[in-house]
């Protein structure tokens, strides 16, 4: 604060503590005038002169800043119970008991309708109706029960039971007796199902929600005598019935209970499945499995962003579709794919959806574009396409700034350039002669592309990575760079050998394309060394490509090269270093030499 500033302060200060002052003494004034007209009059006394206050000037207005918020005392983070805690509570014993017992009771009816199919003990028809019978009784009991706050615990596990006894009773009808089709049975089902979490919905219980679906959920596989497609279809039949509900109320019990179990049913399912038995009413089912399963994951996430369910519906959802296509044939098992793909990668450009959900779609909508195209394709045709579709999803990266797709081009770029080694361009073409390499053009020609795709892979994904600032320059986080580098060099070497072997596949084409792939390194280190003037990670660069050339010179070149290749590459190289060195030396110089 200058001398100015505080001359100017103080005299505010005095300003408001005159006036404080006057305000005191008219406050005092007033309480004598309250007391002399209550209390009687005083015994005559000599006047006193009291003398006037100051005249002070009024002060200045000074201006009214808000006032913060009043902090919210600091409250401990309440620890959380203990198993023993919860059990240790008033009512715990009696939840333990009734939720216990009820299923025990499911189970126990389960039970008695298998051993009443063994045994032969009544008819078809009697034991459905009995059990019809047996379970409205107890969601009747439970309804009445509910009645008496005291009895609501039990009420909710009556009310589980019962529906739960319902929902296995129709599946018997259906999978067990064939008194109803399964439609038929599927909507009686559904009914069931949906009136059991709708009862729940008023009740506002997720407890009795969840122990409808899952009991059914768990006990159905006994009464469908395994993993069918019929069992899949009531699972769904569960799902569709909770998903309202689980939309309108946030109840990640009921969403987990009611959305994976088709999952799970449909891929036990297609491993089961017979190929050429009835594989499209398998395949149909896990189309409809994934596609109820995204389509609630989309609703949920719609409804409630941060629901950590439905994120992972909407990933796990695609597996029984893309598991799938192992029972059907090209081109219907790269369609199925390519179009599980289609949908994610779609979700996955939403741009108003949450990011942790549409990362998990992208993530396994790029698995599903792996797949269609490990599918679709083969040979070194495959390698190429993988490796430019690493290309697109940098550059998607770069555009929409997607970590995501950043991952993503790096891991399908890492998996091209395994193939690439070990197939479309091997390492083998770059160190043995053709006449030991059994290799026809059309090979050739796709590792020429296969080579250029892996070159342009190798100079994008540091670049879409440079600008997203997941990547610093080279100076600063040079492993990244080096190894990105390493890649284009063997790209580079890759297209110069499979040009030059496409235009003559015999010891002369081998020979003159190892000479060029020397020249190249050389232009590229000069190239490197001009443009990092003011860069030392560039200059780095250079000079280690240069040392590169020349091993390769030493190693490789005087041993494999003979004749003219030899000449070539040697004279080419030596030429390019010597006039790299002299323009180099008066760059730097000038760049050195003040203006």
């Amino acid at each position: 604060m200058n001398g100015q500033d505080r001359l100017g302060y103080e005299q505010r200060l005095a300003l408001e503590l005159a006036a404080i002052g006057q305000r005191l003494v008219t406050i005092s004034a007033e309480m004598r005038e309250h007391s002399a007209a209550v209390a009687p009059p005083p015994v005559a006394a000599p006047p006193v002169a009291v003398p006037a206050p100051p005249v002070v000037p009024p002060p200045p207005v000074q201006q009214q800043w808000p006032q913060p918020p009043p902090q919210q005392p600091w409250a401990p983070p309440q620890p959380r119970e203990s198993l023993f805690e919860k059990l240790g509570k008033d009512g715990a014993g009696s939840k333990l008991l009734a939720w216990v017992g009820g299923a025990i009771t499911v189970l126990g009816f389960v039970l008695l309708l298998i051993l009443a199919i063994q045994r032969g003990w009544l008819g078809p028809l009697p034991r459905v109706i009995g059990g019809a019978v047996f379970s409205g009784a107890l969601v009747g009991i439970g309804i009445w029960l509910h009645r008496n706050p005291a009895g609501r615990t039990g009420a909710f596990a009556l009310a589980a039971t019962g529906f739960a006894g319902l929902y296995l009773d129709v599946i018997a009808a259906t999978s067990l007796y064939e008194y109803l089709p399964p439609p038929v049975g599927l909507v009686v089902g559904l009914g069931v199902a949906a009136t059991g979490v709708v009862l729940a919905l008023r009740w506002d219980s997720q407890t009795l929600a969840v122990g409808v679906v899952a009991a059914c959920a768990i006990c159905a596989p006994i009464l469908t005598e395994g993993f069918t497609v019929l069992l899949v279809g009531f699972l769904l039949v569960l799902k569709m019935a909770s998903t309202p509900v689980q939309i309108q109320r946030n109840w990640p019990g009921l969403a987990i209970a009611g959305g994976f179990p088709p999952i799970i049913a449909s891929l036990f399912t297609t491993a089961n499945a017979i190929p050429r038995d009835y594989e499209w009413t398998v395949v149909g089912v896990a189309a409809a499995t994934t596609v109820v399963g995204i389509t609630v994951a989309l609703l949920t996430i719609r409804k409630r962003p941060d629901d950590i369910v439905a994120v992972a519906l909407v990933a796990g959802s695609a597996l029984p579709a893309l598991f799938a296509t192992t029972l059907l044939e090209d081109p219907a098992n790269s369609v199925l794919a390519g179009a599980v793909a289609a949908v994610l990668l779609a979700i996955w450009m939403v741009p108003d959806l949450p990011r942790s959900f549409t990362t998990a779609a992208g993530a396994t909508g790029m698995l599903a574009l792996f797949q269609t195209t490990v599918i679709a394709l083969d040979g070194n045709v495959r390698t190429a396409i993988v490796l430019a579709e690493a290309v697109l999803l940098a550059f998607l990266a770069a555009r929409l700034d997607k970590r995501s797709a950043l991952v993503g081009s790096i891991v399908f770029g890492a998996v091209g350039f395994l193939m690439a080694v070990g197939q479309a361009v091997p390492i083998t073409w770059l160190v043995e002669e053709p006449r030991y390499v059994t290799v026809g053009s059309g090979d050739y020609a796709a590792g020429l592309v296969t080579a250029l795709v892996l070159g342009v892979f190798a100079a994008t994904a540091p670049w879409a990575a440079l600008k997203m600032q997941v990547l610093r320059e080279p100076a600063k986080h040079p492993v990244p760079w080096i190894a990105a580098g390493l890649v284009l060099l063997y790209g580079a070497a890759g297209a110069v050998l499979c040009a030059a072997l496409l235009v003559s596949p015999d010891e002369s084409g081998f020979l003159f394309g190892h000479s060029v792939v020397t020249v190249s390194w050389t232009i590229a280190a000069l190239f490197l060394l001009v443009k990092g003037i003011n860069n030392k990670a560039l200059r780095i660069s250079g000079l280690i490509l240069v040392g590169a050339a020349v091993i390769k010179l030493v190693t490789f070149d005087l041993a494999a090269l003979d004749g003219v290749a030899r000449v070539l590459a040697f004279l080419g190289a030596g030429l390019v270093l010597l006039t790299a060195g002299t323009r180099y030396a008066k760059l730097v110089a000038s760049a050195r030499t003040p203006e």
